[in-house]
């Protein structure tokens, strides 16, 4: 019995030495941290290329809030001179109003996988050139660890390096 516990205490400074050990280990290491969104709302080539993609799918929105208006108008003209139309008028009108919808929804759908496509296309350009900067930034500083901030519990500010992030790519064009 005595020897179960004299095993157990040795065992346990045993373990409370390689975490002590493990934990200098970690302190002589330098870890940055990173907060991915806060860099991707704050540097221009974010804001560029809403603008870019606005610009770019501009004349197919525009066709889709004709469409749009398209749509209210003649449903609005059914409901407010249908009962003064004659049944083939309606049926007609109705037919517009179907087929303007239905061409609206292509129309709308195409243009958001589109601009869907096209945002993430570049988007994972400026994705690229932030995480090369950190990797630059890292080499520089000398850091061992950068991690993200979404998957960091508590770091101290003084760990955080997306100020500098924010500046470098900015001065990208």
């Amino acid at each position: 019995m005595l020897k179960k516990v004299i095993k157990t205490m040795v065992m346990g400074v045993a373990a409370t030495g390689a975490l002590l050990a493990s934990s200098a280990m970690a302190a002589d290491q330098k870890i940055g941290v990173v907060d991915f969104q806060a860099v991707m709302q704050k540097i221009p080539q974010t804001a560029a290329l809403m603008q870019s993609l606005e610009n770019e799918f501009k004349d197919e929105k525009a066709t889709i809030t004709q469409l749009e208006k398209d749509i209210k108008y003649y449903t609005e003209k059914l409901q407010r001179d249908g009962s003064l139309m004659s049944e083939t008028e309606k049926a007609e009108l109705e037919k517009t109003v179907q087929s303007l919808y239905q061409d609206y929804q292509v129309k709308g759908k195409a243009l958001q996988q589109k601009a869907t496509e096209r945002q993430n296309q570049e988007t994972n350009k400026i994705i690229a050139l932030v995480r090369q900067t950190v990797d630059g930034i890292a080499v520089k500083g000398d850091y061992d660890l950068v991690l993200a901030q979404q998957g960091v519990v508590y770091s101290k500010p003084s760990a955080s390096i997306t100020d500098l992030v924010i500046e470098q790519v900015s001065k990208i064009k």
